[in-house]
């Protein structure tokens, strides 16, 4: 017989065995698949025992405690500035004037001012004030002499001489003054006048002395010390630039008093604010440190709210020691308000409150499908969670607590740590109540028609 004649009933064997090892081998794929389907369908997490601490989240900025902004208040122009601190024992900073960062200690020189017009000023002052004391003994020495010429025409004015007859006879006595009217008035008068003139005299040296004193004070004012110890968080000034004092002194630096004590200016949503209090502990991190957490406490509740986005906003100051110097001025802060801390308390997530189970999920023995619920009852509040029991759940009544955003408290019978409550269903790539999914399992049978 012809070589193709025998070939051809070993390969139908050969493909019968072919297909009939395909045929087993997508049997036990699909025996699996269908197995692992036929499991639980549900995420679950475990009913945990702990501490609850509840918060309020808000998001802020972190400010130095005491901050001066140091100004000119005279007019001119900047001659120099003051010698930074650092070169004391840095020689990179040795010879160089103060700049951002730079350390600076009370009544520090931080800046002068050209003083050629003020001091011209201050003399001019000085010089008035020597005339007005020379106007002074000029006045009192003409305030003597006219007091001289006074008592004299008093003494004169007392003084009767007697007056003789017109035939020149002494037919009868008139008395005649020792000095004529005209004379005693003028006396009188020129002695007031000389008295006044001192009073003047007095009053300009007084005039001169404010002069001098306001004179002295602008000639200070070119020198620009630091009223406070602290560190120049911002330097706005150079040597050569002239800085105009008008109706609000102009910026120089800004200094920060004591970094080692910082605050952190929270924006606090008004449906929270009535939730704080002063004293109240405040964690809170920053973007710079995301894995250190810092601690500080209210210490203000600012009144004056703001509106944003139709939304009241309160600023509340929370003081935070920093004494390792890591929190720098303006970072951003993530604050959580500590408002009721729960100790040793029962705890599930929040979605196990919010679960609701397929009718062919619940347990039989359970009844008919309980949807989970949240009401009031004497000022407490019920909900319903859901248990795994092995491929079925059934439904545990709890008392709600308090929330964290997160997780819940919860209490009631039959509950106790540990126990699988559902939280939601597993969800398969193709949107499946599973999460397995063999793509070389043949397609289940859902029953209906699909829907275009």
């Amino acid at each position: 017989m012809p070589a193709g004649v025998l070939d051809l009933p070993m390969r139908i064997v050969i493909s019968l065995i072919v297909l009939i090892s395909l045929s087993i081998g997508g049997a036990v794929l699909y025996a699996r698949y269908t197995g692992a389907e036929e499991g639980s369908t549900l995420r679950t997490a475990k009913l945990e025992r702990g501490d609850m601490l509840i918060t309020v989240t808000a998001s802020g900025t972190v400010e130095p405690e005491d901050v001066v902004d140091i100004g000119a208040q005279v007019v001119g122009r900047i001659s120099e500035l003051g010698n930074d601190l650092r070169g004391e024992t840095d020689p990179e900073f040795a010879g160089k004037d103060i700049d951002y960062c730079s350390e600076v200690k009370k009544g520090m020189i931080l800046a002068k001012i050209d003083p050629a017009v003020y001091q011209a000023q201050y003399d001019q002052a000085v010089a008035a004030l020597e005339r007005a004391k020379a106007d002074l003994s000029q006045m009192v020495a003409r305030a003597g002499q006219t007091e001289a010429e006074w008592v004299r025409a008093q003494k004169l004015q007392a003084v009767e001489v007697p007056g003789l007859s017109p035939t020149g006879r002494q037919a009868r006595s008139v008395p005649i003054r020792g000095i004529a009217d005209a004379d005693f008035i003028m006396a009188k008068a020129e002695y007031e006048i000389a008295k006044s003139n001192v009073e003047v005299a007095k009053a300009s040296i007084l005039q001169a002395e404010s002069s001098v004193a306001l004179a002295k004070t602008n000639l200070d004012f070119t020198v620009i010390a630091s009223p406070v110890s602290g560190m120049i968080l911002e330097r706005r000034v150079n040597v050569g630039q002239t800085v105009v004092s008008s109706m609000n002194a102009p910026s120089l630096f800004l200094i920060a008093e004591d970094l080692r004590k910082m605050e952190v200016w929270a924006l606090v949503n008004e449906a929270d604010i009535g939730r704080i209090k002063m004293g109240q502990p405040v964690s809170f991190t920053v973007d710079a440190f995301p894995d250190d957490v810092f601690h500080g406490e209210v210490s203000q509740i600012r009144l004056n709210a703001s509106m944003t986005q139709n939304v009241v906003i309160y600023t509340v100051v929370v003081s935070a020691a920093n004494p390792d110097l890591r929190l720098l001025p303006y970072l951003t802060a993530n604050l959580k308000f500590e408002i009721e801390e729960r100790k040793d308390v029962l705890m599930v997530p929040n979605a196990a409150l919010r679960f609701q189970p397929l009718k062919t999920q619940v347990l039989q023995s359970s009844g008919e499908e309980q949807p989970a619920h949240v009401a009031l009852d004497d000022n407490r509040e019920f909900g319903t969670i859901w248990v795994q029991e092995g491929q079925f759940v059934r439904p545990i009544d709890v008392v709600v607590g308090m929330t964290d955003g997160v997780s819940t408290e919860v209490s009631g019978e039959g509950l106790k740590e540990g126990l699988d409550v559902a939280i939601g269903q597993k969800r398969s790539a193709g949107g499946g109540a599973s999460e397995v999914n063999n793509p070389f399992a043949p397609p289940r049978f859902r029953g209906g028609k699909r829907k275009g």
